[in-house]
């Protein structure tokens, strides 16, 4: 019951060792009325606190740091004022445009001898390191993350949602999750820069810089609510990160106020956590009424009430504008969706080409939030959800979009070593060529970094409709994970992507009723007939369902030995390397499945080579999809075990709680309590 909340400093790595010395910050009132003089407050360990603000606009006032010396406070020199600061500029409302910060003062306890040795943050760091995510979706995305990153601990869903900022009636964004929430010393690593607890591969997260840039991309100020189960008391604590704050209140300093609870046995109820006095606490919770959206202690704690025993609500409000003076987060236009402003321009066309192309998930997820969720995560676990506008979203495998699918086991090398092995599915988009759609969408640990990265670029069409799907586990993605860092693996990955864009479209362009040249004549005439009959044909299948490698009937089809199947296909495949010159390289970059059609250049063979080299490569790409599934059959069966050693802790955790509350009941029961008599 001893520890509280203070205003904590983002920069402050030393918030636990006392000295003789500290700053507080008081506000320097108007000439009138005259008689109104500032008070100090001082604290052993904190920076400045913030006392109540007089009746006067935000920013008319500086905010002035005074020295202090402990244990009695030097007063402010009233003979000689310093010189009066100009107000800080009101915050503007377009992010590209709010970088400029004015400070008060700067804090004498910087430079003064003996002051605290420790790395400051400049507020216009706020908005500087949130330029790394130059979309809006993106930042959202990080929100995203720590949610899922809390299935480990028990999270079973993330809401994003609209919420109306009761002061002033705007739209702010609403981020919640039922994980295991953050104990009051979490909170403030949160909200502080270059901390992180994931370390493990199984979390998504690794700098800790994700809360501060994501929050900061979409608006001027969030604040956190939080409840965690995880210490012998469960607590509630409150965090606010407001640039609005800093830059009305020309601080020289990043303060983040923060104020805790705690649950009482006693009154069954949570009451102040009081960290160091009563005066501290009250001080903070005096910021967080004025610059939140909630002006009384009860609007703060109801919020959590729709948060069960525990889990983190985020409200990032006061969002951020476009150049055109227009919120850039779109809650009006599709009640289920949250949209770009501006960025959902289809144009208006009667071709069936054009509005397939529009409406395929590549396009709407420039500016549609739930069609980026739906690709977002290679793989959701079944017991979560991503509910955005009180609706699931419905994850959207790509994989499930190609025809002709193959599969690429990829080995990549450095200095000699081979790292882990990734399967590329690659395979033409269903309704190419009429669909513009091309790319590889590019996985790290099971979030998407690259959505439809065209590593084929070329004005004469080659590649089109190519679309592949990978985990890249051995490059590392850039700190706002929407691109890799450009190493040597990564530019070896993008020459081998386009060499195996290019070999597939080589071997089945055309299917789609392009005339491929490496073909013999009749070959691809008999292609192009077929084509064109499917086309003109109304009662036959439409080009995307005549996908399959499958024969419809395998009556009268001869079986060969195993020992004959494979020396047809290494005649098969010596032929069409001969005749096509592509760069395959079946050794050196692993199974790769190829289609009949490359072997239909040879006629004479007639049917048999053709339907057992379809069947052979069935087996080739059920083969490396059974691999995979083995390994994700392993990664499961590893996390149960992890489940159940969690499992085993918690019923052991339980049962110690239980005991020493037994204990404490004894205990109770033992003293001998007398009352007064009145």
């Amino acid at each position: 019951m001893n520890s509280g909340a203070e205003v904590i400093e983002l920069s402050s790595d030393e918030d636990e060792e006392p000295v003789p010395s500290s700053t507080a910050l008081a506000r320097r009132d108007p000439p009138s009325p005259p008689d109104v003089k500032p008070n100090l407050l001082a604290d052993a360990d904190v920076k400045p606190l913030l006392l109540p603000l007089p009746l006067y606009p935000p920013g008319y006032g500086a905010l002035v740091p005074v020295k202090t010396e402990d244990p009695v406070p030097v007063p402010v020199a009233i003979a000689s004022p310093p010189p009066r600061a100009l107000p800080p500029p009101r915050l503007g409302r377009q992010f590209w445009k709010s970088g400029d910060y004015v400070v008060a003062r700067r804090n004498p306890d910087a430079d003064a001898p003996g002051g605290r040795n420790r790395l400051r943050i400049n507020p216009r760091f706020l908005h500087s390191n949130a330029t790394s995510h130059k979309w809006a979706f993106g930042a959202i995305a990080e929100l995203l993350d720590n949610a899922i990153d809390e299935v480990n601990n028990g999270a079973t869903f993330v809401r994003v949602n609209k919420f109306t900022n009761p002061r002033d009636g705007n739209s702010s964004l609403l981020v919640q999750d039922d994980g295991g929430g953050m104990d009051p010393e979490a909170l403030r690593r949160c909200m502080s820069f270059g901390f992180s607890d994931k370390q493990s591969d199984a979390f998504i997260g690794q700098y800790g810089n994700g809360f501060k840039t994501s929050t900061m991309r979409l608006g001027a100020d969030v604040i956190v609510f939080t409840q965690n189960q995880n210490n012998w008391a469960p607590t509630r604590s409150i965090g606010l990160l407001s640039y609005t704050f800093l830059m009305e209140t020309g601080c020289d300093d990043v303060l983040v106020p923060t104020v805790d609870y705690q649950y009482n046995v006693t009154t069954t109820s949570y009451i102040q956590m009081l960290r160091h006095d009563q005066k501290l606490f009250s001080s903070n919770l005096e910021i967080l009424l004025k610059w939140s959206p909630f002006a009384s202690e009860a609007e703060l704690l109801k919020q959590f009430d729709d948060m069960g025993e525990h889990g983190t609500k985020i409200i990032v409000f006061n969002l951020w504008f476009n150049d055109d003076g227009d919120m850039e987060l779109d809650f009006n236009s599709d009640e289920k969706d949250i949209l770009i402003t501006g960025a959902h321009k289809k144009v208006k066309t009667n071709k069936p080409e054009k509005i397939a192309t529009q409406n395929y998930v590549s396009s709407r997820l420039r500016y549609s939030l739930r069609a980026y969720a739906s690709i977002l995560y290679l793989h959701v676990p079944d017991t979560f959800r991503i509910i955005l506008r009180g609706c699931d979203v419905e994850p959207h495998n790509i994989v499930n979009d190609l025809m002709y699918r193959e599969c690429v086991l990829y080995k990549p090398q450095i200095a000699g070593l081979t790292e882990s092995s990734v399967i590329t599915t690659i395979g033409f988009v269903k309704g190419a060529p009429d669909i513009d759609v091309q790319g590889f969408n590019v996985y790290h640990k099971n979030r998407l970094i690259s959505p439809f990265w065209k590593v084929a670029n070329n004005s004469y069409g080659k590649g089109r409709g190519v679309v592949g799907i990978l985990e890249a586990n051995f490059i590392k993605p850039t700190h706002d994970k929407q691109d890799f860092e450009k190493s040597v693996l990564y530019q070896r990955l993008e020459i081998r992507l386009k060499e195996m864009t290019y070999e597939y479209w080589g071997l089945h362009c055309h299917r789609l009723g392009y005339d491929n040249k490496s073909l013999p004549k009749e070959t691809r005439a008999l292609h192009r007939a077929n084509y064109m009959n499917a086309r003109s044909s109304p009662e036959s299948a439409p080009p995307r369902l005549l996908a399959a490698d499958i024969p419809t009937s395998s009556c009268g089809i001869p079986r060969l030995s195993a020992s004959a199947a494979r020396e047809k296909i290494n005649s098969l495949e010596s032929h069409s390397k001969s005749k096509m010159g592509l760069k395959r390289k079946f050794d050196s970059f692993g199974a790769m499945t190829d289609s009949d059609d490359q072997n239909g250049l040879d006629d004479t063979d007639g049917g048999v080579g053709v339907s057992q080299r379809k069947r052979f490569n069935e087996y080739k790409t059920l083969t490396l999809e059974n691999d995979k599934l083995r390994n994700e059959i392993l990664q499961y069966e590893e996390s149960e075990k992890q489940l159940i050693m969690k499992e085993q802790k918690l019923r052991s955790d339980i049962a110690e709680a239980k005991k020493k509350y037994q204990e404490l009941l004894k205990e109770l029961g033992s003293l001998d309590v007398k009352e007064e008599a009145s």
